[in-house]
């Protein structure tokens, strides 16, 4: 098990985004949340390749350091891990233009289908196992928040 007191170890630290999955009650809510400011203040200006390669990076690092975190401790998903929610939630952000309404459209569905998990991310959360498993539902849910928002815009247009 993950505790604050972990936080000065590097992985832990990435792992729990600073902390965030200490935050009670619902961590990944917190991680999700988390998410959206650093989107928001940092990545949102941003091309959308240029955030794209950075949330593929960010996946990428995430996954290894969750393996990582697996053979050194022995555990599985910690709910402190949130890193997988800020991945999942830059990926259902990087289409969208700053706008406080989009943000928040996209922050309620992405926490719902990671939640409820869904047809293909429930399958992917119960059948995945290690980081991959860790990561993927939630770049999945990403995706399908991103999916989702972009036939919304083009409904709205």
């Amino acid at each position: 098990m993950l505790t604050p007191k972990m936080l000065s170890q590097p992985t832990v630290f990435w792992l729990t985004a600073a902390g965030l999955g200490f935050l009670r009650p619902a961590p990944g809510t917190w991680g999700s949340a988390g998410g959206v400011v650093l989107w928001w203040f940092f990545l949102s200006g941003l091309a959308w390749t240029i955030q794209l390669a950075i949330v593929l990076m960010y996946f990428l690092l995430s996954w290894w350091l969750c393996n990582r975190l697996i053979e050194q401790l022995g555990i599985e998903d910690e709910p402190q891990i949130v890193a997988d929610e800020v991945a999942g939630m830059w990926l259902a952000l990087v289409w969208l233009p700053q706008s406080l309404g989009w943000c928040l459209a996209a922050f309620l569905l992405f926490r719902l289908a990671d939640i409820f998990k869904p047809g293909p991310i429930g399958a992917l959360d119960r059948n995945l196992h290690s980081g991959l498993g860790i990561m993927a539902d939630d770049m999945l849910a990403g995706a399908l928040t991103a999916l989702a928002l972009a036939l919304a815009a083009l409904a709205l247009a």
